[in-house]
């Protein structure tokens, strides 16, 4: 990780997310807890940060279908313990393409033409988040079908922000590539968002706002999908977040 970053590892959060289910258990007894456990949705999105600080900017030496691998095996132990902890609805967020994040199109400039898609994307990028992506969500059908009293939802974010970056005037942008908030190449080349000064002033109008991530836009956008499969209809599979917790 860069310097003066820090962030909590998914042992971590999956510890104090135990310890959170331990102490339902202590204060509400262990019948009312298995209720509230069981009817609860835990959401879990890992995999970005993951990609950018460990693989992106600092391969560690591995290849990059050996770390979508190896990322999607820890998040399957980690559904497996919730489970085990009495979660039975559980909804897992793909990665966003990155490939066409501010960032990488920054770094990546000076690279030869068939780096990048016919949107202008980093195919190498986009094509190993996309495995990831396939990876994962083939894992969630398969712990579906191993707990059958367990509902799990995969949402596939990359499809939905494909959609907007292919088509983005249809959805109300009108810049695709370039940070709102940043400086350099595509806004995002020196710094990140590191004051409101260099902002644009219509946000509404960029699907990114800074290096990585989208604007609020583009999430309500993903978000609206996500809850009831509009606009984006294939976004999670088997089924919509509000079809799961009505089940």
């Amino acid at each position: 990780m860069s310097s003066g970053q820090s962030y909590q590892s998914l042992n971590q959060q999956l510890r104090q997310v135990l310890d959170a289910i331990q102490l339902l258990r202590l204060r509400l007894g262990q019948h009312a807890a298995r209720h509230f456990i069981q009817s609860s949705l835990f959401y879990l999105s890992f995999g970005e940060v993951d990609f950018i600080n460990l693989y992106l900017l600092n391969s560690k030496g591995y290849k990059g279908e050996d770390y979508a691998r190896l990322l999607v095996s820890q998040m399957v132990i980690a559904i497996r313990n919730l489970q085990e902890a009495g979660a039975r609805k559980i909804i897992c967020m793909g990665v966003l393409p990155l490939g066409c994040t501010p960032r990488v199109l920054s770094q990546w400039r000076d690279s030869p033409a068939n780096t990048f898609d016919e949107k202008g994307c980093v195919k190498e990028m986009n094509e190993l988040v996309g495995k990831y992506n396939e990876a994962m969500g083939g894992e969630m059908m398969k712990l579906n079908a191993e707990f059958g009293d367990a509902r799990m939802v995969f949402c596939d974010a990359y499809k939905g922000m494909m959609e907007i970056i292919k088509n983005p005037t249809q959805y109300g942008f009108e810049e695709s590539r370039s940070a709102c908030c940043g400086v350099g190449w595509y806004n995002a080349s020196v710094v990140g968002c590191v004051a409101m000064e260099i902002a644009c002033k219509e946000v509404r109008r960029h699907v990114w706002w800074d290096l990585y991530n989208p604007t609020s836009a583009v999430n309500s956008l993903l978000a609206d999908s996500v809850w009831r499969n509009q606009p984006f209809s294939t976004l999670c599979h088997p089924s919509s977040v509000q079809e799961l917790l009505l089940k």
